[in-house]
């Protein structure tokens, strides 16, 4: 299947690795790289919620 969408490589320890397949297949994506996305997708809202809290002067997580 092409795309059009920019591609890279990760790797990661066998930990990781086995953290991401499980992510995979309890939310039932059906390629490794959808349940990847989906992770780095979610770590980002985090990132913005926090920083958001941050410039509000709330208090941190």
């Amino acid at each position: 299947m092409a795309t059009d969408k920019p591609r890279y490589t990760v790797s990661v320890d066998a930990e990781l690795f086995q953290k991401i397949e499980d992510f995979r297949f309890e939310h039932r994506f059906q390629t490794r790289s959808e349940a990847t996305v989906e992770l780095i997708r979610r770590g980002l809202e985090q990132l913005e919620r926090e920083e958001k809290k941050k410039e509000e002067g709330g208090p941190q997580p």
